[in-house]
């Protein structure tokens, strides 16, 4: 067995083989190495190319949208629609025809998400207000990462992951202060401006408070009172302190794993170690740690 087998790359791609399933030879593995193995030239220029077209086609459908276009602009657009629609259908049909098993791919993540990318065009045809959702195979621009082969930011991602799930409670307390703030502000607004200024009910009140503590003021409704302006100015200044909150309570969390000393459990597969305390997979190959 080559040095390259145990690479983070090659388990990723066994592991998509098994699920599947790796044609044995043939055109169908042939098809299979361009498709699905982006490690490989032919797979890199693929999935290069694919993403191209699917950038031009978002353009394309926002283009689209734009009023006041000519006749001939709209024969334009509509070729170039029906152009990538058959282009995308036939990368989704082949993907199907390069596996083992077709339903499992069908059924998976990016299967779905090929799939609702070329449905709208087609559904259109028969329902037209549907052509507004053909711009959702933006989606497929996930599949960048696996071009870019993000593979070694997987910790970074473990951590803030991790952070996150240990500040829930903070962050949940914290937003449960902040709704009865902007409620019992919107009240208190509503009592003292009344619908005589736009605040016509305690929920367009609470809207306000929110606009109001979140910095946006989308100005539709302000206060006209002096005791108004002065409610709206403490609420402003507290929108400076509440937006910190979450980024200081998620930092503090992120700053103190960052300072715990690694553990020493070594991986089975490669031997690696320093993992982090909430680590559940290998840094280096991606394997499944002891618990």
């Amino acid at each position: 067995m080559s040095a390259g087998a145990d690479s983070p790359p090659s388990r990723a791609r066994s592991s998509e083989n098994e699920r599947f399933g790796r044609p044995a030879g043939g055109w169908r593995l042939d098809l299979y190495s361009v498709i699905f193995e982006s490690d490989t030239r032919a797979g890199v220029l693929f999935d290069k190319a694919l993403l191209i077209a699917i950038i031009a086609s978002v353009i394309v459908v926002m283009a689209d949208s734009v009023r006041g276009s000519s006749d001939a602009d709209q024969l334009t657009f509509s070729v170039l629609e029906w152009t990538f629609t058959l282009l995308f259908t036939a990368e989704y049909v082949c993907r199907l025809l390069a596996v083992e098993r077709p339903w499992r791919y069908a059924t998976s993540f990016f299967g779905i998400v090929d799939l609702v990318s070329v449905l709208p065009t087609w559904l259109a045809v028969f329902l037209p207000e549907l052509h507004a959702f053909i711009d959702v195979r933006v989606l497929r621009m996930l599949r960048i990462f696996r071009i870019l082969k993000l593979t070694e930011y997987v910790a970074e991602y473990q951590l803030l992951l991790a952070a996150l799930r240990s500040s829930r409670r903070k962050i949940a307390v914290f937003l449960s202060a902040v709704v009865m703030i902007v409620v019992s502000m919107g009240t208190v607004m509503y009592v003292v401006e009344g619908p005589r200024h736009g605040f016509s009910s305690i929920p367009v009140s609470v809207y306000w408070a929110i606009t109001t503590m979140t910095t946006v003021g989308f100005g539709d409704i302000a206060p006209q009172t002096n005791i108004g302006r002065f409610i709206a100015s403490l609420m402003m200044l507290m929108g400076w302190g509440v937006l910190a909150v979450p980024t200081g309570i998620v930092t503090a969390e992120l700053t103190s794993r960052r300072m715990r000393p690694a553990e020493g459990r070594a991986c089975a597969a490669c031997g690696a170690d320093e993992h982090a305390a909430e680590a559940r997979f290998c840094h280096a190959c991606g394997a499944a740690l002891p618990r």
